[in-house]
């Protein structure tokens, strides 16, 4: 639509000009208005709809959230996404020091991203204990000879897997090989785990059960005092899935809407065109109105299920216990047992939903002669109220 005005506009004030001959050309007037447009507005959207702000590198002091943020599982250090990974690596190498066996299983799963040949070096890894604790006796399992294919494609093509074999116990040593000139390199186990075979059982068992250290995200839990701003969102850069580029760029692709004006659609292509701009967002700003009106306000993932924001919004009630119900705007009842994704529920990148007790509750309580309390949240939550800019 905002390309379709553009054209209008641009075929009123060159009235006698003749237009562009080819799409290309369409496309470029179009981004120029476009972007003249955004510019010289930056008034915010109808009252009661969610407005969410074109990403930009400057910060405005307005953002409903400064960013996106998560939380290291081992250290409990609040990162930006850009600092995830080289954050957790550096805690994993750290950990050697108090507990080689751990770290080295943390950087076996963490370190190599694929984890089909993750799961082929760990059950390799894992044979070759089996077969230690089954033939304690025989010398020939108790080495592993490093130059063996199996052991070259599996195993030490994965990151963490040498210092494993070190801290459990095994050593390398370079040994003659039978029947023929020179020597090779093998892992052997020394005698001190070899006269501890049920420490190599728990280390197979910590390899085996083992998932890749990452950080979780930061709900940025927050509450704020009843507003008229409440369906206001102005989101950072970090809400898009879109790199810079890529958000550079959708200015100029929402020129294509004026192909698809020019052509008939179906209703299965307009709900498949919907999806495919839901999976454009990364990260969902909830907040929840309450019965008083105070809002609660949380950062989830896209992809995150119902029954997840059930739970964050649970975690923040005085009476936990009691059921209640979410409704999204327009009135949509979000049913916690269907287990949707939040951007199939048309959730993202933000959205206001409504909390009420559910009306068999309500129903019992006021037949006792009892009203639902008018604030619902945990007290230290309301004595961190803030307000909503």
């Amino acid at each position: 639509m905002a390309a379709a005005a553009a054209l209008a506009r641009l075929e009123q004030k060159q009235p006698r000009a003749r237009g562009p001959t080819s799409q290309d050309s369409i496309r470029n007037q179009v981004r120029k208005e476009l972007q003249a447009e955004a510019t010289s507005s930056n008034s915010p959207g109808a009252p009661g709809t969610n407005v969410v702000s074109e990403p930009k590198e400057e910060i405005s002091p307005h953002l409903a959230v400064p960013g996106v943020y998560f939380i290291c599982p081992l250290t409990g250090v609040t990162l930006k996404k850009d600092q995830r990974d080289a954050h957790i690596k550096e805690a994993i190498l750290s950990h050697f020091s108090t507990d080689p066996v751990a770290a080295s299983i943390m950087k076996i799963h963490t370190f190599n991203r694929d984890r089909d040949r993750v799961k082929l070096g760990v059950d390799t890894i894992a044979k070759y204990l089996d077969n230690i604790h089954l033939h304690p006796e025989e010398e020939r399992y108790q080495k592993i000879k490093l130059q063996n294919k199996v052991f070259q494609e599996r195993i030490n093509c994965l990151e963490g897997t040498h210092e494993f074999f070190e801290a459990i116990g095994f050593r390398k040593v370079t040994l003659p090989v039978p029947d023929q000139e020179g020597s090779e390199e093998f892992y052997v186990l020394g005698e001190a785990a070899r006269a501890q075979p049920e420490s190599l059982e728990q280390h197979k068992r910590q390899l085996l059960n083992a998932e890749p250290v990452r950080a979780t995200l930061d709900r940025q839990r927050r509450v704020f005092c009843p507003s008229a701003l409440a369906s206001h969102f102005e989101l950072p850069a970090d809400f898009f899935s879109l790199t810079a580029e890529e958000v550079k760029r959708e200015q100029r692709l929402r020129t294509e809407a004026v192909e698809r004006l020019s052509s008939l659609r179906t209703k299965a292509m307009r709900e498949k065109e919907e999806q495919r701009e839901l999976r454009k967002y990364t990260y969902a700003l909830l907040r929840v109105r309450l019965p008083d009106g105070c809002l609660l306000q949380g950062t989830f993932y896209a992809r995150e299920r119902l029954p997840v924001l059930f739970q964050f919004v649970r975690e923040a009630l005085q009476n936990d216990w009691l059921p209640f119900e979410l409704r999204a705007s327009g009135g949509q009842r979000l049913v916690e047992d269907q287990a949707l994704a939040l951007n199939e529920c048309g959730l993202v990148p933000s959205a206001l939903l409504t909390f009420s007790w559910d009306a068999s509750v309500l129903e019992d309580m006021r037949a006792a002669g009892a009203e639902p309390a008018t604030s619902v949240l945990r007290p230290e939550l309301l004595a961190a109220m803030e307000q909503l800019s």
